[in-house]
């Protein structure tokens, strides 16, 4: 073999290695839902070899100047790109991986952001054979992070508390069997024993959780059209969360919570946000969806700045049971 045989084909591989650095770099540092784990099973704990936990070391955003959070209640909406955190938005929901967690909740913080965070990822990963909810799949999901120390953002209030599950109630979901309140109850309860501080929350309306709740800390009131007026919606579901010693997270239906199912216009943004707002009980306030396009739409972006305005005027309080 020749020399320059031999030298052609190490800087061929020299070549390889450079592409392989950028492709997972890349990879490494995209902020959006394209990493959800709903679209694939998340692999288990980073040390899994050596049990020892990942300490909350703080992890520097990049290119990023740290944000002291702005007060008031944490101002949002599901899928998120982190970038958009700022002016606007001071909340989200994140679907999260072990391997993502202390990373990203680095750089929220670093924003000033607060987050709400569901470790069990889609529904498909959650039920049995008959498309049942499954506890024990559930749980075996919420394991994967017992490896992960993020106590620290627990406690500085990054994370606003752990999303157990999303509508419960809807059979639909669920094969035609809706997962009960008590087993609501055990999952909070479970959640707890791993972290105890950590706020617990379903997204369901209060009106469906009967029975008492010891683990389970706030329930989620998201607001359509359907539902009737605003103020009474809001009057409802704080008098329902009340009575069962909950807190309560609010936010609209944006993409479809108009008439007929059809996205909200500006002034039914403005005007069902600040009806739900009118209340100072709830603890946060995050919607469904971003979507880039929608909020470029005429006076959208207007009237979610009137409510984050209203949101921060607010005093800030913790999601956790009262």
């Amino acid at each position: 073999m020749t020399h320059s045989f031999k030298l052609s084909r190490r800087i061929a591989r020299l070549r390889a290695a450079a592409v392989a650095t950028i492709i997972l770099t890349f990879l490494g540092c995209s902020n959006t839902d394209a990493l959800d784990p709903d679209s694939g099973t998340p692999a288990g704990p980073v040390d899994q070899g050596s049990g020892a936990e990942v300490e909350a070391t703080p992890v520097a955003a990049p290119s990023l100047a740290s944000a002291a959070y702005t007060g008031g209640i944490p101002f949002g909406a599901f899928r998120l790109p982190t970038s958009e955190l700022g002016s606007r938005y001071s909340g989200l929901h994140r679907i999260m991986t072990p391997e993502r967690l202390l990373r990203e909740l680095a750089e929220f913080k670093a924003r000033g952001a607060r987050v709400v965070l569901k470790f069990s990822g889609g529904e498909r990963y959650l039920k049995d054979g008959a498309g049942h909810f499954d506890l024990d799949k559930w749980k075996a999901r919420i394991d994967l992070f017992k490896g992960v120390n993020f106590s620290s953002y627990v406690s500085d209030g990054t994370i606003i508390g752990h999303y157990l599950i999303d509508e419960p109630n809807d059979p639909v979901n669920w094969n035609g069997r809706p997962i009960p309140g008590s087993v609501v109850e055990q999952m909070a309860q479970y959640s707890k024993q791993l972290w105890p501080s950590m706020t617990t929350i379903v997204r369901v309306v209060p009106t469906y959780l009967t029975g008492n709740y010891r683990y389970l800390d706030a329930a989620w009131a998201q607001y359509v059209n359907r539902r009737g007026d605003p103020g009474e919606y809001i009057r409802r579901s704080v008098a329902d969360a009340q009575s069962r010693g909950l807190a309560l997270i609010v936010g609209l239906n944006l993409l479809n919570g108009g008439p007929n199912g059809t996205a909200m216009t500006a002034s039914q943004v403005g005007s069902y946000g600040s009806a739900l707002l009118s209340s100072t009980y709830p603890c946060a306030f995050i919607s469904w969806k971003y979507d880039a396009r929608y909020v470029a739409s005429s006076g959208v972006a207007s009237a979610l700045d009137a409510l984050r305005r209203q949101a921060e005027n607010r005093g800030s309080k913790s999601c956790k049971h009262l």
